[in-house]
């Protein structure tokens, strides 16, 4: 007896082992298949033009601002109704990780309404970082005076009401909140930085209310070829509506593009920053650099209480190439400054910055790339991955 309930128990497991081997195989076959119809979904576009598209990537990267990073980055697209007579909207998402203990989530989007009555542009970003500070100003050191450690979070959103054919007005609100700051020398995390800290160093949480008045002929945020924006947006950050802070803020940022034939593009972007009426803390001050403009130096790299960046672009989307009607490139270059005063604006301050890029046709029905840029200052190199044209 004790023979034959061995003898069951082993075909029992046998059976259960066959079957958990075979479900398995066939949980390899389907994951297998889906990545293939993922891919294939990508690389040949399968999807109509007016239907949306979700796309997801890893990334791993380099910013001068956080070192070598990993990421995932979602990307949603679509027409309002599935009419493609309406502008394109977005959704793009970006969660990450660095070696120095930094990590983050920033989403940004472009959502227009049916018959783009409505206009919704913002972004909300969540870091945890320690990052480099260098000081105030244009005469700061070449090398960081202090690490500082915080958490931040920051949403800036405007709400737009079209008035007519491509003028749009509405309410802006820029909320921030910086808290567990601390100011570190950089060659001892340990201890505390012995400099001159800036207003703002204990931590704020401040609220800007405004109005903005937008020109927007673009039909296609991620990649436009024809078109003029231009963006005036005045901020007000109160006591009144618990700000910790007061002052005010006028932010103007114009960009062109033209096409000279089907596949190239000169993009051009000038933006000014100018804060006034009050101290304005050292996280909120007018920063030079980053992933979209003056990219090569990284966020926060000069920062003062105004800033003018002008940047141009010259598009080739796609090259004529032989083999694919895919890649493009693209050759840029920006020079830019942060100012206290007006008459502090000096040549010999003058930052630039330039560049290279490759892209990959992503959505062909829909004219959006996948985008790597390689930019040079005279600080530091830049290396940034994403989705859309910087601008």
């Amino acid at each position: 007896m004790r023979k034959i309930n061995s003898f069951i128990l082993i075909c029992f497991l046998s059976i259960n082992i066959t079957s958990l081997a075979q479900e398995k195989e066939e949980s390899n076959k389907d994951t297998f298949k889906f990545l293939k119809d993922y891919v294939n979904k990508i690389v040949n576009d399968t999807v109509s033009q007016e239907k949306s598209q979700f796309f997801m990537y890893p990334i791993v990267g380099y910013r001068p601002e956080t070192g070598v990073e990993f990421g995932v980055a979602p990307l949603y697209v679509y027409y309002a109704n599935e009419d493609t007579s309406n502008r394109l909207s977005e959704i793009n998402a970006y969660g990450f990780f660095t070696l120095k203990s930094q990590f983050g989530l920033r989403i940004d989007h472009a959502i227009y309404s049916d018959q783009d009555k409505w206009f919704f542009l913002g972004d909300l970003d969540f870091e945890q970082f320690p990052i480099k500070y260098y000081g105030i100003g244009n005469d700061v050191p070449e090398d960081n005076i202090a690490l500082v450690d915080a958490t931040q979070i920051r949403i800036r959103e405007r709400v737009l009401r079209r008035l007519s054919k491509d003028f749009y007005l509405g309410l802006e609100t820029d909320f921030v909140s910086l808290n567990n700051v601390t100011f570190e020398d950089p060659d001892n995390e340990n201890r505390q930085a012995d400099i001159n800290i800036p207003f703002g160093s204990e931590g704020t949480t401040n609220l800007g209310i405004g109005a903005g008045l937008v020109f927007d002929q673009r039909r296609n945020v991620l990649n436009e070829r024809n078109a003029f924006f231009s963006e005036v947006a005045y901020l007000n950050y109160n006591t009144f509506w618990e700000s910790d802070v007061e002052y005010s803020s006028i932010i103007s940022d114009t960009r062109y593009f033209k096409s000279l034939n089907k596949r190239n593009v000169i993009a051009m972007q000038l933006l000014g920053e100018f804060n006034f009426g009050g101290e304005v803390p050292f996280n909120q001050l007018s920063q030079m650099g980053g992933k979209n403009i003056m990219r090569g130096y990284f966020r926060g790299r000069f920062r003062d209480e105004n800033q003018i960046a002008f940047q141009a672009e010259y598009r080739l989307l796609p090259l004529k190439l032989g083999f694919s009607d895919r890649i493009g490139a693209t050759i840029f270059g920006g020079v830019g400054d942060v100012f206290s005063e007006w008459n502090d604006l000096s040549v010999s301050d003058i930052k630039w910055a330039a560049g290279v890029g490759a892209r990959f046709l992503l959505f062909q029905q829909k004219d959006v790339y996948l985008r790597v840029d390689y930019a040079i200052t005279p600080d530091e190199n830049g290396f940034y991955i994403g989705v859309g044209e910087a601008f």
